[in-house]
């Protein structure tokens, strides 16, 4: 964005820029702050479709800054994508996109995962392919469950113990290895799953493990 405004910026007041490009929200934040001490107003989005999805009113937008400029611009907007509202903080509109970003890749690299493991024991992509939809289709229930727990910081052992969701893992992982699959990334969860237990949620659900995120102190 800097290299192609910063050559014109004695000429954006006035002007709205609304930053359609894939960055962090920290960026985002900055990026506002940058175009607002040269007189121009920001909006950030996230766009949530590949191209083949803009022009569609079904497709969605992100969207956050000024929600005054927001409204005065939603028509235009809307040419695109149909548009979601996020708030006031410029940074929001990529956080809302990077953690949809979190969910999706992880959840595809399972899948891979799992694909290749079944291809080692002889199942074809193809025949993987009911069951694999199917447990991602039962996601949404177990989210919809465990959210208000989350919310209220509430991770009761009565549907499931952390126990015997480490028990499940090292499962997966031994079934990898033996099928001489790659075991970076179930033993990457094994390794979350072991901080929970040294962290004294044995007892408690596999939801817990969202307090050792929290309070990670890995950084890239």
């Amino acid at each position: 964005m800097y290299t192609i405004l910063e050559p014109a910026s004695e000429n954006l007041s006035g002007k709205v820029l609304v930053n359609l490009s894939s960055d962090t929200p920290k960026k985002a934040r900055e990026a506002a702050k940058w175009l607002a001490n040269r007189g121009a107003s920001h909006l950030t989005g996230g766009v949530q479709v590949p191209p083949s999805g803009i022009g569609k009113p079904e497709s969605s937008t992100y969207y956050s800054g000024s929600e005054e400029l927001f409204e005065a611009n939603k028509e235009t907007l809307e040419v695109l994508t149909g548009t979601d509202y996020r708030g006031e903080d410029p940074g929001l509109a990529a956080l809302y996109y990077q953690i949809q970003m979190d969910m999706f890749w992880t959840a595809m690299l399972s899948y891979l995962h799992a694909t290749a493991v079944a291809q080692a024991n002889g199942i074809t992509a193809e025949q993987f392919l009911p069951y694999a939809a199917e447990t991602m289709s039962s996601l949404p229930k177990f989210i919809e469950f465990h959210t208000p727990r989350i919310n209220s910081g509430e991770y009761l052992g009565d549907v499931d113990r952390l126990a015997m969701g480490l028990a499940s893992v090292e499962h997966v992982v031994h079934t990898t290895q033996d099928a001489g699959i790659d075991i970076t990334l179930p033993t990457a969860v094994l390794e979350v799953f072991r901080r929970g237990m040294e962290n004294g949620h044995a007892g408690n659900s596999f939801t817990s493990l969202i307090e050792i995120f929290k309070k990670s102190d890995i950084r890239p």
